[in-house]
């Protein structure tokens, strides 16, 4: 059953495949009011064993669960389905949360500035096809850059191609393991501007509706 209304908050639908602690840091902000024009009325995982499952489960939150597998391995099957699944429960705006699958054209169309993502880089650094997960910070590390940070974008036909909404830059220290540097630009940056850069959108569609 989809969330009653409240008060006319845009209906957010946050997309995860993994552990998901970006959805906690916007299930927390929403908590304590940094998000307070929007509201998270469902997470859809591709996932059926995202620990993210269970972050929703814990804070009442609606879940659903839909593979490509499930939908004879067809992208546009499986696209059909979670079109679908986000109409039911009417929603108005999208957060890619670890994600780890590729929208089409058509279905980015469908939510033309309706789709934001966070990406581990300062984009336009490190990012595009390819560049995912501990990639990025290996990449970054790799390059022998000293500051790194994280990116929250809007969504278009080009892998984080998107309109930047909100940076964040983050120190690369000395001695930094990719997975250390991954929980730094987690703690001080994808955890801070995901949860502000969504609800600047939910406000902006809230105020346009």
């Amino acid at each position: 059953m989809a969330k009653e209304k409240t008060e006319m908050k845009t209906r957010i639908a946050v997309l995860v495949s993994g552990g998901g602690t970006n959805l906690q840091a916007l299930i927390d902000a929403e908590k304590s009011g940094i998000i307070k024009s929007g509201e998270i009325v469902l997470v859809v995982s591709n996932n059926p064993d995202a620990y993210a499952l269970k972050r929703a489960e814990n804070a009442g939150i609606p879940s659903a669960v839909m593979t490509r597998k499930d939908c004879g391995g067809s992208r546009e099957a499986f696209e059909e389905k979670l079109i679908a699944t986000l109409e039911e429960a009417g929603i108005e705006m999208i957060v890619l949360a670890g994600f780890m699958s590729i929208l089409s054209e058509r279905f980015i169309a469908k939510y033309r500035d309706r789709i934001i993502n966070v990406h581990p880089s300062l984009i336009p650094s490190f990012c595009g096809e390819g560049f995912y997960g501990l990639k990025v910070h290996e990449a970054a590390l790799g390059y022998g850059v000293k500051v790194t940070g994280a990116t929250v974008h809007f969504v278009n036909e080009i892998p984080d191609g998107g309109r930047i909404i909100l940076q964040k830059a983050v120190a690369i220290r000395k001695g930094d393991t990719p997975e250390v540097l991954q929980k730094r630009v987690m703690q001080q940056a994808e955890w801070k501007i995901l949860p502000r850069a969504c609800e600047m959108v939910a406000a902006s569609l809230k105020k346009a509706k």
